[in-house]
């Protein structure tokens, strides 16, 4: 009996452990699943209405965890997931890990100064060097606000 027991937990620790998902504030609900990319396509028909979107997690805020970036279906493509600091704190354990995000669409028109404030605020976040003289213009950012999350792995 005595072998059988040091055998079994031996093939237990030695065996590939399945990653389960971990559910982030109110978790995912909807069953429909929309493309990054027609989101992209045609920010229009998606402002202010709720989503689900999955993609690989590319990037993570190392500051508060209050943000990340899902790799969209088409190359080069990404797509912004904020949440309200503190109510979802993703862990930067999540960069790689494939992400399953419901929220609403939200599109802010920037003026200048404010894509001067945000960029100087990320690069501070990312620790990079930013030249305020590199924004001309004002900008539109798409992103999705975050309500609830499921990241396999973590």
């Amino acid at each position: 009996m005595r072998t059988f027991l040091v055998t079994f937990l031996l093939v237990a620790m030695l065996s590939p452990v399945t990653a389960f998902a971990k559910d982030f504030g109110n978790g995912v609900t909807l069953s429909e699943e929309t493309a990054i990319s027609a989101i992209l396509d045609a920010p229009a028909d998606y402002v202010g209405k709720k989503v689900k979107v999955s993609g690989l997690v590319i990037d993570v805020c190392s500051k508060r965890g209050c943000w990340i970036y899902l790799a969209g279906d088409r190359d080069f493509e990404k797509i912004r997931i904020k949440v309200t600091d503190g109510e979802i704190v993703f862990p930067m354990e999540a960069r790689g890990k494939v992400a399953t995000v419901e929220g609403v669409v939200e599109s802010m028109v920037l003026t200048r100064e404010e894509v001067i404030k945000r960029r100087k605020h990320h690069a501070e976040e990312k620790g990079i060097d930013f030249d305020p003289a590199s924004v001309t213009s004002g900008e539109t950012v798409l992103r999705i606000r975050g309500l609830g999350a499921s990241i396999d792995g973590v």
